[in-house]
């Protein structure tokens, strides 16, 4: 006998769906009919749990926006040293985009933006509270004498985000063909180092030479 899920059972399996397929076929070309056939509805059926089009991408900009708060805040409340905050911040961006790759295709799509200015808000919005918290992981690092006594937390924390965004492209666009995170922690490590008061090691000033 087929089991009856609750309406937010059904809401989240649907929210989950959108998010797959729009990392399979894109954003652009995501349908409500695609959604139903995904999870076994019919259209009305779909439209019943989210009224609207607008509705459903208002719901997956939540879920993302909910998801992506929950991982930011634990590693933001870690105690330790703010440069390994930094990291853990940053990894923990990558991983959920690396288990969601339908992310980068909703933040780089233009013409989703054109056409739903609530969703292009929401993401700016959540975009500036990240920036926020990696900006104040740098002045804290600035301010033990980590980091360098000029470095500007909100330029640093905007070279940072541009990290994550262009490596986060390069993996959507080769296809997914290398680890994000691996990746990523290599490249921050390198921008660590521009960040960082300490001098050079005599083995970085030897390649360098």
């Amino acid at each position: 006998m087929r089991i009856r899920k609750s309406a937010e059972a059904r809401r989240l399996e649907i929210l989950q769906a959108t998010l797959r397929l729009a990392g399979e076929v894109g954003p652009d070309r995501l349908t409500t009919e695609t959604v139903a056939r995904e999870v076994g509805l019919t259209q009305p059926a779909v439209f019943r749990h989210f009224a609207t089009k607008q509705d459903l991408w208002d719901a997956v900009a939540d879920y993302i926006g909910k998801t992506m708060e929950a991982g930011w805040a634990d590693s933001a409340g870690r105690s330790g040293a703010p440069e390994h905050r930094l990291r853990s911040l940053v990894a923990t961006q990558l991983c959920l985009i690396q288990s969601t790759p339908a992310i980068p295709a909703i933040l780089f799509s233009r013409e989703l933006h054109s056409r739903n200015v609530a969703l292009r808000k929401a993401l700016f919005a959540l975009m500036r509270r990240f920036h926020g918290l990696v900006a104040r992981a740098i002045a804290e690092a600035r301010d033990a004498s980590v980091f360098h006594d000029d470095l500007d937390p909100d330029d640093a924390a905007f070279l940072v985000i541009g990290l994550i965004q262009g490596l986060a492209l390069r993996w959507s666009l080769s296809g997914r063909a290398f680890g994000l995170v691996e990746e990523g922690r290599r490249l921050l490590d390198l921008q660590i180092r521009g960040f960082s008061r300490e001098p050079a090691t005599s083995a970085q000033k030897r390649r360098r030479g």
